[in-house]
C-alpha cells in the first residue's frame, strides 16, 4: 500500500487519509515531497537533508526534495497539494494569507507554520565600484527568481533606498546561482540574495578569488523598511570571515524562515514529521551550519503567521510554552 501525502490524495481518498491513526500511517508506505529551492541556497540543502532524514529514521518512507524558485513556489506546491512540506521565509508567507504580493492573482493561501528554521539574510553583492544601494541605479542587477521571495526582498530594498525597483536598475531575474555566475561573468554590476549563511553560491564565488565583490551594508534600508513594515524584517549581522576575503562584519537585513504545510494538512502527518525532525536532531542538526539553530525552542517561536494546532500539540507536549 502507498499513500503519496498531498491534498490532492486526500481529497481524491476523502476523510479516509485524513482519518488515519498514526498507527495506520506507519503501516502504509508514505511518499512525500519536500519543497526546497536553487541549488545554490540553503533552502535546497536543508531540504534535501530533512528528506534525507525523513527517509531514513521514519519506517516506510520515501521523502523527496525537489528543486523549486523558492518561497513562492513552495508555497504555491504546497496549497496546490503538489508537494506536502515546503521551506519559505516569513514575509512571503505573510503575503500569501494576505493574498498579497506575488500571491494577489491567485488570491488567499492556507498555510501553517510547523517549525521556525533560522534567519535568511540578504546578502546585497555589487561590484567593488558600488559603495551603496543608490548607487545601484543604472545598472543591471540580478534581483531573485520571478516571483521569488527574494524579488520581493530586493524590490522592497531598493525602494528604501530610494529608487524604483521598476525603472531606476536594469533587471535581470536570476537565482542565486546563476546570479553568482553572471557576476564573475560580468554580465551584471550586482545581485539580491535572501538566504542563510555561507550560502554555497556566493562562497564559492568568494573562494575562486576571481571575481572581487563587495557585501553591502543595508542598515539604512533596513531603518526604512521598518517603518512600513514593522516587526517584520531585522537587523541580521555576517560576521567577519563568513565569505573569503570578507574582513569586517556586514549588517544585513533579516527575516525568519520557516517550514510550512497546507492549512488542512492532517495532525498526525504534521506530528509525524516533527517526531521525526526532533528524535533525530543531531542528524538534522548536521545537515548545514543554519541547521544548527534547529531547537524545540527556537522552532516554536511566536510569529506573525500562524502554526499548525497539531505543531503547537506538539511543542507543548515538550514541555515548550506557546
Amino acid at each position: 500500500m502507498s499513500i503519496l501525502l498531498t491534498r490532492r490524495t486526500a481529497l481524491a481518498a476523502g476523510a479516509g487519509l485524513v482519518a488515519l491513526s498514526a498507527p495506520a500511517l506507519s503501516q502504509a508506505r508514505r511518499r512525500l515531497t519536500v519543497a526546497t529551492g536553487g541549488t545554490g541556497g540553503v533552502y535546497f540543502v536543508y531540504g534535501g537533508g530533512l528528506a534525507r532524514v525523513l527517509t531514513e529514521k521514519l519506517p516506510n518512507t520515501q521523502a523527496t526534495s525537489q528543486v523549486t524558485g523558492g518561497s513562492v513556489d513552495n508555497i504555491n506546491l504546497v496549497t496546490s497539494g503538489d508537494a506536502d512540506i515546503g521551506f519559505s521565509t516569513l514575509d512571503s508567507v505573510i503575503d500569501a494569507l494576505n493574498g498579497a504580493g506575488a500571491y494577489a492573482r491567485g488570491g488567499k493561501r492556507d498555510v501553517k507554520v510547523i517549525a521556525v528554521l533560522y534567519d535568511n539574510v540578504l546578502h546585497t553583492v555589487a561590484h567593488p565600484s558600488i559603495n551603496s544601494v543608490a548607487e545601484m541605479k543604472g545598472k543591471r542587477i540580478g534581483v531573485g527568481s520571478a516571483g521569488s521571495s527574494t524579488e520581493g526582498w530586493a524590490d522592497r530594498t531598493l525602494e528604501a533606498a530610494g529608487l524604483n525597483p521598476k525603472t531606476d536598475i536594469i533587471r535581470d531575474n536570476l537565482g542565486v546561482a546563476e546570479s553568482a555566475n553572471a557576476l564573475a561573468d560580468g554580465k551584471i554590476a550586482g545581485f539580491f540574495w535572501g538566504g542563510g549563511v555561507p550560502t554555497a553560491a556566493i562562497r564559492d564565488l568568494a573562494q575562486n578569488g576571481r571575481t572581487p565583490f563587495k557585501l553591502l551594508n543595508t542598515s539604512k534600508e533596513l531603518i526604512e523598511m521598518d517603518k512600513k513594515y514593522p516587526g517584520l524584517y531585522r537587523q541580521s549581522i555576517m560576521p567577519p570571515n563568513s565569505y573569503a576575503g570578507q574582513t569586517e562584519a556586514v549588517s544585513g537585513i533579516g527575516v525568519a524562515n520557516v517550514m510550512l504545510v497546507d492549512g488542512k494538512a492532517p495532525n498526525d502527518f504534521v506530528t509525524l514529521i516533527l517526531e521525526g525532525m526532533f528524535n533525530n536532531l543531531a542528524d538534522m542538526q548536521a545537515i548545514h551550519p543554519e541547521a544548527r539553530k534547529l531547537t524545540l525552542q527556537n522552532a516554536s517561536a511566536k510569529t506573525a503567521a500562524p502554526f499548525h494546532p497539531a505543531a503547537i500539540a506538539f511543542y507543548k507536549a515538550r514541555g515548550v510554552a506557546m
